[in-house]
């Protein structure tokens, strides 16, 4: 597992956009750019820097997982068949620490990847600590006794601002089931995502 290395509402600012839909982020109040120059007049963005925006709005979003994961996640969805931008979607909401944070375990990203990796998550009723797992159709994902009882995970499943989507199944409020592999209209994201902008950007 990578170390974070910068503080997460910094992709915020970056972005301008809430891209996590938290209500403590700071673009809620400032919608400029971070830094001393992030009040200046923005010129044209290349078609380069467009897709590169989308790439590093979409890997941010799952907890900025590593170029490496990400560039291996485009290139498994590439040979697949269908949509790559689908697929690429398909795959990052397969990965175990997005299922948890999905099904409102954690109330971050971030805090999912630590549940799996301190060994708090099961996978069929066995202990699973890899965060980039992809879980497959009909999967059981749940949470150990001791996780329960955390106060992340108390915080987590009061969140008014999430749902858990239609394609995991709850079974009550500390175990799912892995329904179907969602098209990019059913995941929830708080923003507009463009991973036809990512495959553009892979595959110049």
């Amino acid at each position: 597992m990578s170390k974070r290395s910068s503080a997460k509402y910094k992709l915020d600012r970056r972005m301008g956009e809430n891209i996590w839909g938290r209500p403590k982020s700071p673009v809620n109040k400032r919608e400029y750019g971070p830094g001393q120059h992030g009040q200046r007049r923005k010129g044209k963005v290349s078609d380069f820097g467009i897709q590169l925006k989308a790439k590093q709005k979409l890997k941010g979003y799952y907890g900025d997982v590593t170029e490496k994961q990400f560039k291996k996640a485009y290139t498994e969805a590439a040979r697949m068949k269908g949509d790559t931008g689908q697929n690429l979607i398909g795959l990052l909401e397969r990965r175990l620490d997005a299922v948890v944070y999905r099904a409102k375990f954690a109330p971050t990203i971030f805090s999912a990847r630590q549940l799996v990796s301190h060994g708090h998550v099961r996978v069929n009723g066995v202990k699973c600590n890899i965060a980039s797992r992809l879980v497959k159709i009909g999967d059981v994902v749940e949470l150990g006794a001791k996780a329960a009882e955390m106060a992340l995970v108390i915080e987590a499943q009061g969140l008014s601002e999430r749902e858990v989507p239609d394609y995991l199944a709850q079974d009550g409020t500390t175990k799912v089931s892995y329904q179907r592999v969602p098209a990019l209209d059913e995941v929830p994201y708080p923003v507009k995502m463009e991973p036809n902008l990512v495959v553009e950007f892979y595959s110049r």
